[in-house]
């Protein structure tokens, strides 16, 4: 399994670091690309290096996701190249997961979850068409979460989504999250 994480100028460390990390402990495979350039500067200063830049992405993973911040979200957004790809993938029915300020910043604009049960940074829920007030939300293809606090809950649900909950439970037992 694979999956590609989008990073950006101002992306949130937290909700990228934790997501990446359960990823690759469940055993998928993880590529990092970027927006920007092939290093970016995330919200609070780390420093993360992308593995390629969006216009280079094939799309042969199994799921993309958008981890959030606000600079970091508008920067997604700002993509055509990341715009189509999201599009193409939902029309597909191919698993899309963002989190924080992503759902409503990068994700609605496209009406990618209009009628879609979704959470998001909660400031941000006037955005969304059917807001939930959860950590985490999976909506068919669609797994939408809230924030730093909840980047593991978000890992979590998609590894569950993609390996099962076998293999869910198991990383969360490792990582002594469960």
């Amino acid at each position: 399994m694979k999956a590609l994480v989008m990073i950006a100028n101002g992306i949130e460390e937290l909700e990228t670091v934790t997501t990446t990390d359960i990823l690759v402990r469940a055993g998928i495979e993880v590529m990092l690309a970027s927006v920007n350039t092939l290093e970016v500067i995330a919200a609070r200063g780390l420093k993360l290096s992308a593995d390629v830049l969006i216009e280079d992405v094939v799309d042969d993973f199994d799921v993309l996701v958008c981890p959030g911040g606000l600079e970091g979200a508008e920067n997604l957004s700002s993509s055509t190249y990341l715009s189509d790809l999201l599009l193409a993938r939902h029309r597909e029915g191919k698993t899309i997961a963002a989190i924080c300020a992503s759902p409503a910043l990068v994700l609605a604009p496209l009406k990618i979850l209009h009628g879609t049960a979704a959470t998001c940074y909660p400031a941000f829920q006037v955005h969304l068409s059917q807001y939930v007030n959860q950590k985490v939300v999976v909506s068919d293809h669609l797994i939408t979460s809230q924030g730093p606090a909840t980047s593991a809950d978000f890992a979590l649900a998609i590894v569950e989504h993609l390996a099962g909950s076998a293999t869910a439970q198991e990383v969360a037992k490792q990582a002594l999250y469960a």
